[in-house]
Formats: C-alpha cells, sequence, structure tokens
C-alpha cells in the first residue's frame, strides 16, 4: 500500500521538484504538530493567514455553527445571507467612509483581478500602473500587474498597458496620468522581501491619483488585520484608498478575499453590462462566519496592540554578524542574509529544528518572520535562538 506522501507525490499537483513534504496531523496555536508528535513553531502564519494561529475555539464553533444551519446557497450577490451581511456590516465598521461596499471573493488573486476589472468601468480609461518587484497573485490579471519578469514571462501575453514604477520613488509618480484607471501597489510591498514605503512617498501617491482622476488600490492582502500593528496597514501612512484589497487572515483559515470600495464606484458592476463581475464561491457563508468570529477575536483580544512590543523583542534577539538587515513593520519582517543559497541552508536547518520560515518570491536572500499575532514572549525567544543558531551553524 502507497504511503501518504507516496500518493501525495503521484496524484497531488506539484509545484517544485523540491516540496517540502512536512507531513502534519494537528495544528494548535502557534504550532504545527507532525504525524510523530515533533511541534513545529509556524513562523510564515501560512504565508499571512493564520493572524489568530490554529485551531482559535472561537472560530471553530462559528464554522461548526453556520454549517448546521447551511452552505452554499447562491453565487454571490442574490440572496440575502446573513454571515456575509454581518461580516461586510463589520468590516465597514472598521473603515474609512468611503470603503462602504465588500465584494466577497474566494482569495487574494480574484480580488485584484476584481478591483482591476472595477477601476477599468468606474473610470473608463485602460491604462493601469504597478510597482517593480510587486506580487499581488498568479492569474492572469494579477501576474500582469506582477513586478517580476521572471515568475510571468512564460505566460505572456498578458493584460496589455501596464506601466511600471519604482516602490517608494517619488519621481516615477509622474507616469501617473489622466489616462490611468488605477495604480496597484502593496501598502508594504511583500514578495520583495518586505519593503516599507516612506510616509511623504504614500501621501505623493495618494495626491497624484487625486490630481489625475486615478482609483488608487491598496493591496493588503498580506499586511491587514494587526499584522503592522494598525488594523490595516494604510493608517501607518494618513491615507485611504479608493479600493482596499483583503484576503488571507481575512478569512481565520477558511479561504476568502474581498475588494472594497464606495457605494459609487462598485455600482459600475450594476450596469453595461450587469453582472459585471461574478462569483460562485465568493463569500460563502461558512467561510464569512469564520472571518466574523477571528475579526472579533482580533478585535476583542486587542491583539493588534501587542504588536509593536513583540516585534520590538523579535528585534533584539535577531542580531549576528550574518544578518545584513531587518526589515519590516510589527510582525511583519524579513532578516537580510548574504544570498539565496545560505538562506535556503538556514531555513532548511530552522525546519529540522522545529521553526518553519521560508523565503520571498523576488527577494530569495531574505528570511520570512510573520508569527501569528498571538506569539508570546517565550516563542519569540525560543523562535530566534533556534535561527541565530542555525545561522551560526553554517556562518
Amino acid at each position: 500500500m502507497l504511503t501518504l506522501r507516496q500518493l501525495f507525490l503521484a496524484n497531488n499537483a506539484q509545484t517544485t521538484d523540491f516540496p517540502l513534504l512536512l507531513e502534519f496531523e494537528r495544528a494548535e496555536g502557534v504550532n504545527l504538530y507532525d504525524i510523530k508528535g515533533k511541534a513545529y513553531i509556524d513562523l510564515i502564519s501560512g504565508i499571512g493567514v493564520s493572524n489568530l494561529g490554529h485551531s482559535n475555539p472561537y472560530v471553530i464553533n462559528a464554522i461548526k455553527q453556520q454549517v448546521d444551519k447551511y452552505m452554499h446557497l447562491m453565487v454571490y450577490g442574490e440572496y440575502v445571507q446573513t454571515p456575509q451581511v454581518r461580516f461586510a456590516e463589520k468590516l465597514v465598521s472598521l473603515l474609512p467612509e468611503n470603503l462602504q461596499s465588500v465584494y466577497f471573493v474566494n482569495s487574494g488573486t480574484e480580488a485584484v483581478e476584481g478591483a482591476l476589472k472595477l477601476a477599468k468601468r468606474y473610470t473608463g480609461r485602460q491604462q493601469i500602473v504597478a510597482c517593480y518587484n510587486s506580487y499581488h497573485g498568479s492569474t492572469h490579471g494579477a501576474l500582469s500587474v506582477m513586478g517580476n519578469e521572471d515568475f510571468k514571462q512564460a505566460y505572456r501575453p498578458l493584460l496589455p498597458g501596464i506601466n511600471f514604477i519604482r516602490f517608494n520613488n517619488i519621481n516615477d509618480l509622474a507616469l501617473v496620468t489622466n489616462q490611468t484607471a488605477c495604480v496597484i501597489i502593496e501598502t508594504i510591498q511583500g514578495e520583495a522581501g518586505i519593503r516599507v514605503p516612506d510616509v511623504a512617498y504614500m501621501q505623493a501617491l495618494r495626491k497624484r491619483c487625486d490630481e489625475t482622476g486615478t482609483l488608487l488600490i491598496l493591496d493588503e492582502i498580506q499586511a491587514a488585520f494587526g499584522r503592522t500593528g494598525k488594523l490595516f496597514a494604510f493608517e501607518h501612512f494618513g491615507i485611504v484608498p479608493d479600493i482596499l484589497l483583503l484576503a488571507k487572515a481575512l478569512g481565520g483559515g477558511m479561504p476568502i478575499g474581498a475588494f472594497i470600495a464606495s457605494n459609487q464606484i462598485m455600482s459600475a458592476f450594476k450596469e453595461n453590462p450587469i453582472l459585471g463581475h461574478i462569483t460562485t464561491f465568493g463569500g460563502h457563508p461558512v467561510c464569512c462566519a469564520a472571518g466574523l468570529a477571528a475579526l472579533e477575536v482580533l478585535i476583542n483580544e486587542n491583539l493588534t496592540a501587542t504588536v509593536p512590543e513583540k516585534e520590538t523583542l523579535m528585534r533584539s534577539l535577531l542580531i549576528h554578524p550574518a544578518i545584513k538587515a531587518v526589515r519590516g513593520k510589527g510582525l511583519m519582517l524579513a532578516i537580510e542574509l548574504e544570498n539565496f543559497d545560505l538562506n535556503k541552508k538556514i531555513i532548511d536547518r530552522c525546519i529540522e529544528n522545529g521553526v518553519i520560515t521560508d523565503w520571498f518570491l523576488h527577494c530569495d536572500n531574505s528570511m520570512r518572520i510573520a508569527p501569528p499575532l498571538i506569539i508570546v514572549s517565550d516563542e519569540i525567544k525560543k523562535s530566534c535562538q533556534t535561527i541565530v543558531e542555525a545561522i551560526s551553524y553554517y556562518y
């Protein structure tokens, strides 16, 4: 009889020739437990998903209660479904007043697709501005605004009319004109190795979009929900987007995304043509119930307020001659090392020693540090000690 690992390799689509092949049996808090009972600290939160850690009882209970009532009923936007309505209501209550209309989708990349369509439809323009080294997803439209040719050259032709600018470079904002439908930008660049822009740059970007009638789309798929020490990362910069993109931690561990705009902007999907964006499973009631529960836990337990102190502790412990820099904001950090080979060896050794970390698509000499927000001091100390010991082993 084939083992589960053999079946995985035989029947599940692979995206590399070297999957990690870790086999987990359960997860709780910040820990994942393999089939032998070994615990691993999840220092990447499933790539930005598990802000509350794993198996939060409040979220699990919300899922169970909703499953007992109903699951899928109808394509998104037709029926009045309590989980969707209550979740949207809660999100809107926490956002600036112009972000009042929530369109739930299945993932971050679909949120990007919907937002790009909405910007074109609302403005009547076709040109889009994106950033070099950006990452917005893997579908064709999202790939078109990715700022790394290595990951998209094999899939051309992609969307036309995309202009790229340098992230955090005010001079490049001149490329935003009255022909630009939207600028799509990560509030904090993720796969570029966690790049935090200057406040002055973000405010200049907002001003330039206002001057040219361009919609500003902020991608907070990785950065939202307390990860940076604010509920939403744009709060650090004194600006508000026209369209906000959310996913990953949005669902409390369940798959869901959203793009959020004003009622006026979102109404562009209602006509010429009607049904301007359609999604069958977007806003799935079980996912919405989980997302609402997760958001309530985040707020009620005031987890966002604990992030700056945890960041400070991490930075104080991540000290080694081989570390060239520690970049980021809150619990969205990158450790820069000399090169990918060294980084990969250190990551692999950390995993062997029970700490899961990773590298970045567009910055492979840097290590990803993005633990669940519930991580406590002893877990931070253990994680950082494991990382520093792994660096010392090879350096």
